[in-house]
């Protein structure tokens, strides 16, 4: 028989049979060749699940078991039976009288990229985190190449949109609960990207899928409702049908007139929308509900809004409907009631807007320091005089997050560790805030100003005493202050520390962008919870929002004190991420192959 030119000769038949199985080096892979039931087979002598060589495994009945973890596949093509592996590569083989021949260079029966996203909807659906991480790291892989095989037709942003888009089809498909803590975790996630450098940019996007896979285990799907086929109507009636709706908790009512302004109004009036919803009860869920409001938001500006709003807004229905309400809390309602002060503020809102028409507001010198006091009459008054004066919304919005800021950047450690998790939350609600402001112009606005206000203030107390704002001497190598930042997160308690060699980076002129991708190193490298990657996401789009240099370093601060107070950790997920690296590269991760 004549053999096509691709193939080269790797042994002889009758040394195969006789042994049943060989190892051949080609092009640098170790291929493992059987002799089964009168046939040649090749594969990929890597065991795809974590490397183990399959010729030390068993072959019976067409079927190859790697010894390892026991992972199956079928010999001829190369098919798991075990979703929580991989197919393994094949290498199509000839044999001529006594010499076998491989072809070592197969093409791809599916494109590389096609398959790695493939792979990521297996480990999203299975919940298999390095199944995750092997397909965030293909994609990653296949767009770079394509890249560079035809520079300018090769879309580099696969990387991030694919794992992105496939992780958010998911997650709002496969969750009855719809947008939560791992849908947010993902977005916050994309957020954090652009500050990012090299393998980390993979981290974030493992990170958030997975936190995405966690969040829908073992959840029931969820069952989309359908837009009304009235599209006439106006947006003032499905804004008050919308609120509604919310209002008696009737989430199929309230998705189904979302799903209507989405297909009816421009972005803007839907996000009005939600806005007036989200705030009109006092700091619903204790600030989750507008921060993952905000966050779908997000996600939208990377995804597209015509394709994917009706299917991610639609999801945050529940953050509305099934909300806790702050007013229905004691510690809004005495011993001082601020719950009353906040609705009071709300009603008076349209003759605030009124009075401000027209009038430029130069923010009181002390305003912030009015906000982080202990008289809450006095800080309601002082946003309803700044209102009057004209204050807009991001303007007002920026001050009530400026001094969430320092809530968490005063921190006293001296205070219980969840406690950490009270600022937090006040802080990520006032920055959310202040994005939606940069949204829609919605009065309603003014609303999350009053109540992240009036959080600060029952806030009060973990600031006493205030942490030092941290010294530092200008003249040391900024990448020195880096490396001994990322070793603070290896040791427990070195709280202000970090805060001080956040503080000094910025004294001895070091680029904040190698100091934010430190951070998002330091983040990403831990099994770092909910929270934590939320408050530095949130600490990183602070400190891109500002323009005044002592704030930027504040933001800074903050989200360097609470992820110092929150590392180490066991690092599991960066383990598996390793592997997944080495696998991907080709290492061994046995001694023997």
């Amino acid at each position: 028989m004549s053999v096509d030119d691709d193939y080269v000769p790797v042994c002889d038949r009758s040394d195969l049979e006789a042994e049943g199985r060989t190892v051949v080096q080609q092009d640098g892979r170790a291929v493992a060749l059987f002799y089964h039931e009168g046939e040649v087979h090749a594969v990929d002598n890597r065991c795809p699940h974590m490397g183990f060589p399959l010729a030390e495994g068993t072959v019976e009945e067409g079927v190859l078991t790697c010894h390892w973890h026991h992972a199956r596949f079928e010999l001829q093509e190369g098919d798991t039976f075990d979703p929580w592996a991989d197919d393994v590569q094949t290498f199509p083989v000839a044999v001529d009288d006594d010499t076998v021949y491989l072809d070592p260079d197969p093409e791809p029966t599916v494109p590389p990229a096609t398959r790695w996203r493939n792979r990521l909807a297996d480990g999203l659906q299975e919940n298999i985190t390095l199944v995750q991480a092997k397909a965030v790291i293909g994609i990653d892989d296949a767009a770079d190449a394509a890249e560079q095989s035809d520079p300018g037709t090769g879309d580099g942003a696969d990387g991030f949109r694919t794992p992105l888009k496939t992780a958010v089809d998911f997650g709002t498909r496969y969750r009855a609960s719809g947008w939560g803590r791992g849908l947010t975790s993902l977005s916050y996630a994309a957020e954090l990207y652009p500050a990012l450098s090299g393998r980390d940019r993979r981290r974030a996007m493992f990170a958030g899928v997975r936190a995405v896979a966690d969040a829908a285990d073992d959840e029931p799907p969820r069952f989309r409702q359908h837009a009304f086929d009235n599209r006439e109507l106006p947006a003032d009636r499905l804004k008050s049908w919308f609120r509604e709706n919310c209002e008696v908790r009737d989430a199929d009512g309230a998705e189904r007139t979302l799903l209507t302004a989405v297909e009816t109004l421009p972005p803007a009036e839907v996000v009005e929308l939600l806005v007036a919803a989200a705030t009109d009860h006092l700091y619903m869920n204790a600030s989750h509900t507008l921060d993952f409001v905000n966050s779908a938001l997000a996600t939208l500006d990377h995804l597209g809004w015509d394709d994917h709003a009706a299917a991610v807004l639609a999801s945050t229905v529940p953050q509305l409907t099934d909300a806790t309400r702050s007013e229905e809390l004691s510690s809004w309602r005495g011993p001082v009631d601020v719950a009353a002060l906040c609705f009071d503020a709300h009603d008076d809102l349209e003759e605030l807007v009124a009075a401000g028409a027209g009038r430029t507001w130069d923010e009181p010198d002390g305003f912030v320091e009015t906000l982080l006091g202990d008289d809450p009459e006095a800080i309601v008054g002082a946003l309803r005089d700044a209102i009057a004066a004209g204050a807009t919304r991001r303007e007002l919005t920026d001050a009530v997050a400026r001094a969430a800021t320092r809530r968490v950047a005063y921190f006293a450690t001296n205070n219980e560790f969840a406690d950490w998790n009270t600022v937090h939350h006040t802080f990520v609600y006032a920055v959310a805030a202040h994005e939606l402001a940069g949204r829609t112009d919605a009065t309603e606005l003014y609303r999350a100003c009053f109540d992240g206000a009036v959080s600060i203030y029952l806030d009060r107390f973990l600031n006493s005493p205030r942490a030092p704002v941290p010294e530092a001497e200008p003249g040391r190598d900024p990448e020195t202050v880096r490396s001994e930042l990322l070793d603070c997160f290896d040791e427990q308690g070195g709280v202000n520390r970090a805060a001080r060699l956040v503080a000094e980076h910025f004294e001895c002129g070091g680029d904040p962008d190698d100091l934010t991708a430190v951070l998002g190193r330091g983040l990403l490298r831990e099994d770092a919870d909910f929270h934590t990657l939320q408050n530095v996401s949130a600490a990183v789009r602070r400190f891109d929002a500002l323009d005044d240099a002592a704030e930027r370093r504040l933001a800074l601060v903050a989200g360097a004190r609470y992820l110092a107070a929150h590392t180490p950790t066991r690092r599991e997920h960066e383990q598996t991420f390793s592997i997944a690296t080495r696998l991907h590269r080709g290492e061994r991760l046995h001694e023997a192959e």
